[in-house]
């Protein structure tokens, strides 16, 4: 069985660079490529990528690192199609990738820490982002390259991001709403704790600023992620004798939820009261009625995210970079022009 040691040898170079050659390393010159490719052929080795990694010191995997969850992340379709796209990068770089999962932050952080040091991973692609995250202070402390799906912090500018302009997504929604007749619009949200809620929500600020229309406390809410049917917050919003003709809910699962607890109440959507959400899953396609969504292009940054991520494992002195990936607002049956004979008239 011919090795990798017996191709070094006959090519007159060191195992490591049959390795980079095997693997498709930019960094070999072609002439010592075309040399190494040439006795590989003669001899008839076939690589083994396990062996490559041993070689090289190189793992060649890369850690998708998911927000710390009971069960909402890993049931949203957004994380898979980003994951999707990770996926498609590295099988055509020959990298493998690994899922980094944990209930709570203090688990996640103990993941990533024992992923590093068994040395198996070479970078980390978080598909989150927020300010005072211990796992990319680990990160930076231990200089591991790592690559954010989303906003960095505003004292952090030595990251790589791949990201949504979510501010001017939460101004583009808002201002479709506008666009449409509605006044009353309520910004109904999960959390504050990530950045992108926290630029939807100045985005939608922003909009109503831009119009001149009162910023109103109480049409601003934040939930649990799925949120129960008796929730009190929804239902005094609901309820309010200045209720909002058209609510915008940060995720397209929070959207269902907020429809189906709007038709507990009797309201119809889109006819009492038109919803808006982010994402455009699955769901937002075949509920009924079909949600109009922002389409992140999810798989995109999954693509852009793993390729800055392979750029940095191969190229270290590599600069920071921030790529920004065009949204879309998807139009569907969830939203119509605002009628004052069917919603409650506060203008």
């Amino acid at each position: 069985m011919v090795t990798m040691e017996d191709v070094a040898k006959a090519a007159g170079v060191s195992v490591s660079t049959v390795s980079r050659v095997c693997s498709g390393r930019s960094s070999i010159s072609e002439k010592t490529k075309r040399r190494v490719q040439k006795v590989i052929e003669e001899l008839g080795y076939v690589s083994n990528f396990s062996a490559a990694n041993l070689a090289t010191h190189n793992s060649r995997t890369v850690g998708i690192v998911l927000p710390p969850s009971e069960s909402t992340a890993y049931q949203n379709t957004f994380f898979l199609e980003i994951i999707r796209g990770i996926g498609l990068v590295c099988n055509q770089n020959q990298y493998m990738n690994t899922i980094i999962t944990a209930q709570t932050e203090e688990e996640l952080l103990q993941a990533v820490q024992n992923s590093a040091r068994s040395r198996r991973t070479e970078g980390y692609i978080l598909l989150y982002s927020r300010e005072y995250d211990p796992v990319i202070d680990y990160l930076q402390h231990e200089k591991l390259p790592y690559i954010l799906v989303g906003k960095p912090s505003e004292q952090d500018t030595a990251t790589f991001c791949v990201d949504t302009d979510n501010i001017r997504a939460g101004r583009d929604v808002t201002q479709h709403l506008l666009a449409l007749g509605h006044r009353n619009i309520a910004f109904v949200f999960e959390t504050l704790a990530y950045n992108y809620s926290i630029d939807r929500k100045s985005g939608y600020l922003l909009a109503l600023t831009e119009q001149g229309i009162p910023i109103r406390q109480s049409y601003i809410v934040e939930v649990e992620k799925i949120p129960e049917p008796d929730n009190p917050k929804l239902r005094a919003l609901f309820a309010s004798p200045e209720r909002p003709s058209a609510i915008i809910a940060n995720d397209d699962i929070l959207a269902v939820s907020l429809i189906r607890m709007a038709q507990t109440l009797q309201l119809r959507v889109p006819q009492d009261l038109s919803i808006l959400s982010f994402n455009d899953s699955l769901l937002a396609r075949f509920y009924t009625p079909p949600l109009t969504s922002v389409n992140l292009n999810a798989p995109q940054l999954g693509t852009e995210a793993a390729a800055r991520m392979i750029q940095r494992i191969e190229q270290p002195d590599t600069s920071p970079s921030k790529a920004i990936i065009p949204h879309k607002l998807i139009q569907r049956e969830s939203c119509i022009p605002y009628n004052p004979i069917k919603s409650p008239r506060t203008n």
